[in-house]
């Protein structure tokens, strides 16, 4: 949802609850990749000693990172309530919304981290659990949401896209929390989020402070476009349905070409980094490049070249055989220079 919030239809998908990962096994699709059991032990390992009270790193990062004083540094475990350590999402959600409203109001002592809560967002008109690593209050009442992410900061600079990542997820947390405080001021929930990552090659913890105000302004706006649903339900032809209809065996009975018809209805907004996160990104991808879309390249290169919507329109004005309107002249001088630079590279090599 939140890496590709223009595809109507992954939203209508999303909505109405649909298993997309039953759609892509039934029309024998391949799946995304997955992240490696080696990866997320890493993960783990590296959240839990992050976290891990006896060895204090948490709380040291986060007076950094946000000026906490001193006496600041009170700690409490959601994940366990009671004598249960692992409670059901519901109970230690509302254990979560206690705490934080109780800080909130000043009627308790606040917590200056809260550790594995849970959280609710309203996504289309049904409550979704989150669940953020770490929520850090400050000593001025501002809640902030830190995520341990186990990609490393080398020499101060994290990979850009993962950074992108991390901070739309948080982002999440964020109007989450805003949801939980209505009636509050917004604020009071930071846009300023902490990324806790391993620092070089190296598992000691770094903690770097991010404004997420522009990942906060893009989701809420997403969102919103959800609760729009009706008029994307519009679109639709009547009857229209993704039902596989299985049968006594969970074998869907539906005909793959019924699904298809079902599929074509929907607008896609296909990008490549699709293929990381959504179970339809073959479908998708096959279906942009019979239609010759330029956004089957990427974002990068559909924004490059704005106004020229097929790869075959992009490919006929770089090699002349089109001629430029206007508007496309600036765009069709870097096509052709970009083509020169290739045809010598290509001579060279032979």
């Amino acid at each position: 949802m939140t890496a590709n919030p223009s595809c109507d239809r992954r939203a209508l998908l999303d909505a109405a609850g649909i298993d997309k990962d039953a759609i892509a096994a039934h029309l024998g699709l391949p799946r995304p990749l997955r992240k490696s059991q080696l990866a997320l032990d890493y993960g783990i390992a590296f959240e839990r000693q992050v976290t891990r009270q006896e060895e204090g790193a948490l709380v040291p990062l986060l007076r950094q990172a946000l000026g906490l004083a001193l006496p600041a540094a009170s700690y409490k475990d959601i994940n366990s309530v009671g004598s249960d350590s692992t409670s059901p999402m519901g109970l230690r959600h509302t254990h979560t919304s206690s705490l934080i409203l109780s800080a909130a109001r000043h009627q308790s002592e606040p917590y200056t981290l809260l550790d594995h809560p849970v959280l609710t967002l309203n996504v289309a008109g049904q409550q979704a659990y989150l669940e953020p690593d770490v929520i850090a209050f400050h000593h001025d009442d501002i809640f902030h949401i830190v995520e341990i992410k186990s990609f490393p900061v080398i020499h101060g600079q994290p990979d850009p896209v993962k950074v992108t990542a991390a901070l739309t997820q948080a982002a999440a947390y964020v109007l989450a929390m805003r949801e939980l405080l209505a009636g509050f001021p917004p604020d009071r929930v930071s846009d300023t989020v902490i990324l806790i990552n391993p620092r070089n090659f190296s598992r000691h913890p770094t903690a770097t402070r991010y404004n997420a105000a522009p990942q906060i302004r893009h989701l809420s706006r997403h969102l919103a476009r959800l609760r729009r649903m009706p008029d994307l339900l519009d679109t639709l032809p009547a009857g229209t349905t993704c039902d596989l209809v299985p049968g006594p065996d969970a074998v869907p009975t539906r005909p793959r070409d019924e699904v298809i018809a079902a599929l074509a209805t929907m607008q896609p907004h296909y990008v490549p980094t699709c293929r990381n996160h959504c179970d339809l990104a073959a479908y998708c991808r096959t279906e942009a490049r019979n239609r010759d879309s330029i956004g089957a390249l990427g974002p990068a290169v559909r924004d490059d070249l704005a106004g020229i919507d097929t790869i075959t329109a992009a490919l006929n004005l770089a090699d002349g055989h089109m001629r430029p309107t206007a508007d496309r002249t600036d765009v069709t001088h870097a096509l052709r220079h970009a083509q020169r630079i290739h045809d010598e590279l290509r001579n060279d090599n032979t």
